[in-house]
């Protein structure tokens, strides 16, 4: 299916239609030429509560199956200053399938952050956060979506 564009909402069945999402987005104004699909580490579950603070720039997702809690991209960096919030639909779920955007610099180096959620009871897609990086080497965080 493509994404429902007709309500206030966009909404979405899988994990393509979250990564155009994502893509469509642009954050900064930059393109998103990468997106991963956030997979639990020690289950392979991909059904998360996640919390976040968008102006630190800190995300953390614990798997609903689980438990088992991490941090995407360079969050665990700022998480003392952060002050995390449960992110809810508002339809009211708590339950996400998580993506991670990644805008690049002309060297290859990660430019942007974004976090892109699809709730997981009705559909809806957003950006819950995302953030700039400004400093090199960047691809160690490709691995920590």
């Amino acid at each position: 299916m493509a994404i429902d564009t007709s309500g206030d909402l966009w909404r979405g069945e899988n994990f393509e239609d979250l990564a155009d999402f994502l893509r469509e987005y642009r954050p900064g104004g930059y393109a998103v030429e990468r997106v991963s699909e956030a997979a639990c580490a020690g289950c392979a579950g991909k059904s998360f509560n996640v919390m976040a603070d968008d102006v630190e720039g800190c995300v953390q997702r614990v798997c609903v199956v689980c438990g088992d809690a991490s941090f995407i991209a360079d969050s665990a960096d700022c998480m003392d200053e952060a002050g995390l919030g449960e992110c809810a639909c508002p339809c009211g779920g708590e339950k996400f399938a998580v993506a991670v955007g990644f805008a690049f610099r002309g060297d290859g180096e990660v430019r942007w952050v974004s976090v892109g959620l699809r709730c997981l009871e009705d559909g809806n897609l957003g950006v819950y956060a995302d953030w700039k990086i400004d400093y090199s080497p960047t691809a160690h965080l490709l691995e920590l979506t």
